[in-house]
């Protein structure tokens, strides 16, 4: 009988392409793949190191797996992703019921390291983190309909506050060749989306080719048929030039979204992170944004309680929001994350503090968006079936203004024929609760 291996995967999407290659890497040497880690022989734990919750969360996961294997439901608990790259040691001495951690340098090497741990060794392994592969086969965990694109790993950007640099390396792109060739074979496999990530998507080619080559890809991807949708995610605003502001506008299959993740607007606040632009710079990027694309869906993240953020510092950001009003935002609470510039700066904000000044923002963002969803009562959009709410007992999905996970969704009756999942249906919208779209389907397209 096949030996049954699930995955948990945790963190962010590009955690989850390096998962994805490694159950891929299993399933070609024979082991059998389960949807339910807790049904499986042996379970993997695809870590977040990035920030104190989800070093929390992973943390909890592993230990509801142990009671399960102490109960003999699995086998063995496997620990990669960024926690085991992070706190390696940390991980094999405190969680003995772990019987391997294998830092994300010696993830091409999980068959014969998975085979040695069926054999009874623990295996505690870490290698040069840029030998972690970009690129290869993967086993997708994501519906047949979108898929994640990486197009570069690592991060040269050194904010004060983010230990990504440490943990995933300096920035490496992909070729264009390689994500060309990924990029085909996701369409031919179904995937009618495409979401580009990487740690700073926009700076994507300039360690590879000596300039930014972003726009140039996207062409590229654009002509493969019949890919509907590209989304790009986590372009940092320092790198969002006009030839890639005119690419977005210009082409149709790249939806009108952009992803840039801002941290702040107080300028002072801004350089002790060790990043550029203030809330006058930002706030005239998004209007060039806005005026060159026609309807475009902005979205950002937002970080409170900052080392010296202070209570103008702090309105200065509700200011900024206030006046930019962004169609999506998401807001953090600053993590003291060793090893970081950030740790050991005077002024730290209480977590009394912190939770006070994300409530503010997220009150404020959600009033924002419901105005914003109001405003769309009587239009009509295109939306991509994602499932059926059997509470609700409607069908949702999502507009071109709403990535997977992080973004609203659209949920809609069809009265009528009933949509097919990952089919694209026009949408006439009736309400907005909760900031989430109602409406009725009125078309379903071919």
């Amino acid at each position: 009988m096949a030996i049954k291996v699930g995955m948990v995967y945790l963190g962010c999407e590009k955690n989850r392409i390096d998962g994805e290659i490694l159950m891929s890497k299993l399933k070609d040497a024979g082991y059998e793949l389960s949807d339910d880690p807790a049904l499986a022989d042996v379970a993997i734990v695809n870590t977040c190191g990035f920030i104190e919750s989800a070093k929390r969360e992973s943390i909890d996961e592993i230990l509801e797996l142990g009671r399960l294997k102490q109960e003999g439901q699995i086998r063995k608990i496997i620990v990669t992703g960024c926690l085991a790259e992070r706190y390696l040691e940390e991980v094999e001495k405190e969680l003995p019921e772990v019987d391997g951690v294998i830092g994300i340098g010696a993830n091409e090497e999980i068959v014969p390291l998975f085979e040695r741990i069926l054999s009874g060794e623990r295996a505690v392994v870490k290698k040069d983190k840029t030998l972690l592969p970009i690129e290869g086969e993967r086993e997708l965990s994501t519906p047949s309909y979108f898929a994640y694109l990486k197009i570069a790993e690592g991060c040269d950007n050194r904010c004060t506050y983010c230990a990504i640099p440490s943990i995933r390396g300096p920035f490496r792109s992909r070729t264009v060749e390689s994500i060309l060739e990924e990029a085909q074979a996701l369409v031919k496999q179904g995937a009618k989306e495409l979401i580009l990530i990487a740690q700073d998507t926009s700076r994507y080619g300039i360690d590879l080719y000596g300039e930014y080559k972003l726009s140039d890809l996207l062409h590229k991807l654009c002509a493969i048929e019949p890919l509907r949708w590209i989304r790009l995610l986590y372009c940092y605003p320092d790198c969002l030039s006009d030839e890639l502001i005119d690419t977005i506008a210009s082409e149709d299959k790249i939806v009108k979204y952009i992803d840039i993740p801002l941290q702040h607007a107080s300028g002072s606040v801004l350089k002790r992170m060790n990043r550029r632009g203030d809330a006058s710079s930002l706030e005239k990027l998004m209007n060039k944004l806005r005026e060159r694309i026609p309807g475009v869906t902005l979205r950002t993240t937002v970080m409170v309680g900052f080392p010296g953020e202070t209570e103008d510092d702090f309105e200065v950001l509700m200011n900024f929001i206030r006046k930019v009003r962004f169609e999506r935002l998401g807001c953090f609470s600053y993590s003291r994350e060793e090893g970081t510039p950030a740790y050991s700066l005077p002024s730290q904000v209480s977590e009394e503090e912190k939770e006070r000044r994300e409530e503010l923002v997220s009150e404020t963002q959600m009033l924002i968006m419901q105005e914003k969803g109001e405003a769309m009562i009587g239009k009509t959009v295109t939306v991509l079936t994602e499932g059926f709410d059997r509470w609700a007992e409607c069908y949702f999905g999502r507009t071109q203004g709403d990535a997977p996970e992080i973004d609203g969704k659209v949920f809609f009756t069809a009265p009528e024929k009933k949509p097919v999942y990952g089919q694209f249906v026009q949408v006439r919208i009736d309400d907005c609760m909760d900031c989430d779209l109602i409406g009725e389907m009125i078309l379903q397209e071919d």
